[in-house]
């Protein structure tokens, strides 16, 4: 059994008892290295997003996308809440680690949403799209969440930016010394950096972030979410791109050419310091799914320089996660659990 599931049974309890109303509220908050040069990729994966199923937050989305799996669901069937379950799980799970950076406790989250999903799913009364209800608890979990080991660092953009100077610029590794493709592992360094600057905006500018301008929700799905309005999540938006686009703009060398700081380069320093463990990487592979290949970008009126920030961000993995499906299929085996669910 995964190590996360011996968690559930204690948190199990608040996680049942927890109100869910749909409601939103918060709380608080090119390549320089001469030698052994490498080049990004920042291009599309050969898989294309019908291997896995529409994107729930396009705008295009049907009304009843969900309706006959939620109906089924609510009556007791097990299959069509696996169904269910498969159909937003990778979703899910993609949103909160762009919140909170670790992929273990990416899972970990993900998993108490969905259990949230499983044990809430009666409340359904069907009076707004099951999308919107199912991402408001998600967007509720994770600005309400107590505080990610990754936040625990408090990073602001001056700290990182501090930190990252301080990085020193060295050769990169003898490619005979690791395990795996040097071109991987400076990947690795850049989506680690590019994902850690997310932590610098406020948890709410960060799902703003994360919805408007990396998985290019529009305005009026990002309102519905955020029980805004669309000028509203506009402006969210816009004041979430200014504060990380400056500082990009001011520091990382993807974005200004003038920037010191190069991917490369600061490589060798991340893996001396355990960010990056070239035995397990936690980004990087060979073969992966791209944010931009699920997730159509929106904003066509974004000033050119706008759009090259995001695309650094939309070229980043669109991860698998666990099975959660089977995780959750152990838990549904509790006969407490069952009775809860009244699982046929």
């Amino acid at each position: 059994m995964w190590q996360c599931l011996r968690r559930v049974r204690p948190t199990l309890e608040w996680i049942m008892a927890m109100p869910v109303t749909g409601k939103v509220t918060t709380r608080g908050s090119g390549l320089g290295a001469r030698k052994n040069a490498v080049t990004l990729r920042f291009g599309a994966c050969p898989m294309h997003q019908d291997a896995m199923g529409p994107n729930p937050l396009a705008d295009d989305t049907p009304l009843d996308a969900d309706r006959e799996l939620v109906e089924q669901a609510q009556a007791g069937s097990r299959e069509a809440l696996e169904r269910l379950i498969t159909r937003h799980q990778r979703w899910i799970y993609n949103i909160v680690l762009r919140m909170i950076y670790l992929p273990q406790d990416a899972e970990d989250i993900t998993q108490e949403i969905l259990i949230k999903l499983m044990t809430k799913l009666s409340t359904f009364k069907g009076d707004s799209r099951f999308r919107t209800w199912l991402y408001r608890i998600v967007i509720n979990h994770v600005l309400n969440m107590k505080r990610t080991r990754a936040e625990e660092m408090e990073w602001t953009f001056e700290k990182y930016g501090s930190g990252l100077s301080s990085a020193p610029d060295e050769d990169l590794p003898d490619p005979q010394l690791v395990p795996v493709d040097l071109t991987l592992i400076v990947e690795e360094a850049m989506i680690g950096c590019t994902s850690g600057m997310l932590l610098c905006l406020s948890r709410e500018q960060r799902i703003v972030y994360v919805l408007g301008e990396i998985f290019g929700v529009t305005d009026a799905v990002g309102a519905e979410l955020l029980e805004t309005s669309r000028d509203a999540f506009r402006q969210k938006l816009s004041r979430a791109r200014r504060d990380l686009h400056q500082f990009m703009h001011g520091q990382c060398g993807l974005i200004n050419a003038s920037n010191s700081c190069r991917c490369a380069k600061k490589t060798q320093a991340f893996i001396k310091a355990g960010y990056i463990d070239t035995n397990k990487l936690l980004f990087a592979s060979e073969h992966v799914t791209r944010v931009r290949d699920v997730a159509q970008r929106t904003h066509e009126g974004l000033e050119a320089l706008d759009a090259e920030y995001a695309e650094i961000h939309r070229g980043h993995p669109f991860l698998e996660g666990r099975d959660f499906v089977a995780l959750l299929r152990d838990l549904m085996q509790w006969p407490d659990f069952r009775n809860t669910l009244d699982l046929n």
